[in-house]
């Protein structure tokens, strides 16, 4: 049976520290809140004052429950004043040096019984309950902020926390409503070790000029579903703070992955701190606001719009498959005049196939008219034969995700594609450049790389190699917007800008799970709910494929030589076994 816990302490009365006594009152517990002096005492009143009242003017507490909320919250300067505590929340500043000598200081007041749990979100809870008499009593409770308002928390147990404590945390966590999981005590815990990495490497990236903050950030809210780009909510979060996270990171890891990139240093000796102080990698329009107002930095309306636009008009799809299917409908629906090349009339009549299908899809939900649909599939001509594309300004080529086959399609392209004709791959992660070098002509070729399905997804990653024109790349970024995408523009890397950021932070996850630190369940949990994600890593490498995940996680090794991106062995041995996810009914889960 889970002890019960009536009264609670909370040191500390900042932002966090004030939420966190917010949420214990307003779920009926008796609250000691402590602060070093009374000014201190005075703002954390005022930042549960302000929370309230939102809460109160929105219709979220009512005036009795409000007026309760605050006579279950008692002041003081002394620590003396938790000798009756069930349960103390450390949440004073990240610095190890004062969370342990005030765990010390607690350890001679509480009563032997009490838990010592602290707010940290990335030091050791091991390293701090160690200068107390009952390190057994000693975990961590990561609310996340602001705390009224966000669900997850992070339980952090070390390899001596007494089982039957962590197990009371969970429940009293769950009484609180919100949605606790478990780990070890690692730096960054879970969200925060498997977050800062992809925002780290998203900096890095920046920092290298290989895709702008704009693109970087766009590629990731239209690509993955976040809701927001990473360098966006690295000024969201504040630099400074990341900072330090990636600092006690790589101090415990010594992973070059945590290792923040000089340019976070540089950022914050200049005082771009992020909203806080009204510049980050973005500038806004006053300290703390949301708004993000031009700068040096804004790229004009349109990229390179001083640049003549090569006419088109007919565009050439090769392949057979749903990506290329659904670029084909993507540009019929948008006027082109499309031109489907398969191997076999067979094939090509089956793709047209699908594109009908699709559509008729649309006209049973109402969102195309009967007409309309027709008008699309009569702008389609299937065909067989490379030379039926000879008169195509465009051609996009969708097969298979192997170098051969596609540089033999550019091959046959080049010998028939009338001359000034743009030739596109939509590899996700093959070298454009290795593609361009089976013709003649490799200023005329571009990545085009679209997101499955096409017709639905907004993103297009323009790849632009060492020898595409500018002329290319400014008609492949007006072309994306006419056919309404979302353009974004990176060089030719290995991931481009989505894989590259998204799957090395999913072998993070593997590597995670693979080290017993944390299970799948809660390790998808707490991404989802504690960041906002729209799938867990595990749920995602499932639908993905574990095979498709490790292929592209290999290729990223292979073309960077980077030790933490190499593919966690657990993703290849599940390769090996046959559990590719749920195509084969089996992965990090089990499907019926």
């Amino acid at each position: 049976m889970a002890r019960e816990f009536s009264t609670i302490g909370v040191v500390g009365l900042g932002t966090m520290g004030a939420g966190i006594a917010e949420v214990l009152a307003r779920t009926g517990l008796t609250v000691v809140a402590v602060e070093v002096d009374e000014a201190g005492i005075e703002r954390g009143k005022g930042h549960i004052t302000h929370s309230t009242a939102r809460a109160l003017a929105k219709g979220k507490l009512d005036e009795a429950a409000h007026a309760e909320v605050h006579s279950r919250i008692s002041y003081t300067t002394e620590l003396a004043d938790l000798a009756d505590a069930d349960l103390v929340i450390e949440a004073i500043p990240e610095s190890l040096a004062d969370k342990a000598a005030l765990f010390a200081e607690l350890d001679k007041i509480v009563k032997p019984e009490a838990i010592l749990a602290s707010n940290t979100s990335s030091l050791s809870i091991t390293e701090i309950g160690v200068h107390t008499g009952r390190p057994g009593k000693v975990v961590g409770l990561h609310f996340f902020n602001p705390a009224p308002v966000l669900k997850l928390t992070e339980i952090v147990r070390t390899v001596v926390t007494e089982p039957d404590v962590v197990a009371d945390v969970v429940e009293f966590a769950k009484r609180l409503g919100k949605e606790p999981v478990v780990m070890g005590d690692r730096a960054g815990f879970i969200a925060n070790a498997l977050l800062f990495g992809y925002l780290n490497h998203a900096v890095s990236m920046y920092e290298q000029k290989y895709a702008t903050r704009e693109d970087l950030d766009a590629a990731m809210r239209f690509g993955c579903g976040y809701p927001m780009g990473p360098l966006a909510l690295l000024d969201l979060i504040g630099l400074d703070t990341a900072y330090e996270i990636l600092e006690t990171m790589y101090a415990q890891s010594r992973n070059r992955l945590h290792a923040p990139s000089p340019i976070l240093k540089q950022m914050i000796t200049a005082g771009l701190l992020g909203r806080k102080t009204g510049r980050g990698f973005y500038t806004y329009d006053a300290p703390d606001s949301p708004t993000v107002v031009a700068d040096a930095q804004t790229p004009a309306a349109a990229a390179d719009g001083d640049v003549a636009l090569r006419e088109v008009r007919r565009v050439g799809v090769v392949g057979t498959g749903t990506m290329a299917t659904g670029i084909v409908e993507v540009f019929a629906r948008k006027g082109f005049d499309v031109i489907l090349r398969a191997r076999t009339a067979d094939k090509a009549q089956a793709a047209l196939g699908k594109v009908r299908k699709s559509l008729d899809r649309q006209v049973a939900k109402g969102r195309l008219a009967e007409d309309a649909r027709d008008e699309i599939l009569a702008r389609v001509t299937p065909a067989v034969e490379f030379e039926e594309l000879a008169d195509c300004d465009l051609v996009i080529e969708a097969v298979a995700e192997d170098l051969a086959v596609k540089q033999a399609v550019f091959g046959a392209l080049d010998e028939v594609v009338k001359p000034g004709a743009i030739l596109a791959t939509t590899t996700s992660s093959l070298p454009v450049i290795e593609c361009a070098a089976a013709t003649s002509r490799p200023a005329d070729v571009v990545g085009l790389h679209f997101f499955n399905p096409a017709p639905i997804m907004k993103l297009v990653e323009i790849v632009e190699t060492i020898s595409t024109s500018a002329d290319v790349v400014a008609t492949a970024h007006a072309l994306c917007q006419r056919v309404g995408k979302h353009p974004v523009h990176c060089g030719d890397r290995a991931g481009f800008i989505v894989n590259a950021l998204l799957f090395p932070y999913l072998n993070d996850a593997v590597k995670m799970l693979e080290a017993h630190y944390a299970d799948a369940d809660d390790i998808d949990t707490a991404m989802k709910v504690g960041c906002g994600l729209p799938m867990g890593p595990f749920e995602l490498l499932d639908v993905v494929g574990l095979d498709v995940s490790l292929a592209i996680q290999r290729t990223l090794y292979n073309e960077f030589r980077e030790a933490g991106f190499a593919p966690a062995p657990l993703l290849e041995h599940l390769v090996t076994a046959g559990r590719l996810g749920r195509k084969t009914g089996k992965g990090f889960r089990d499907y019926s």
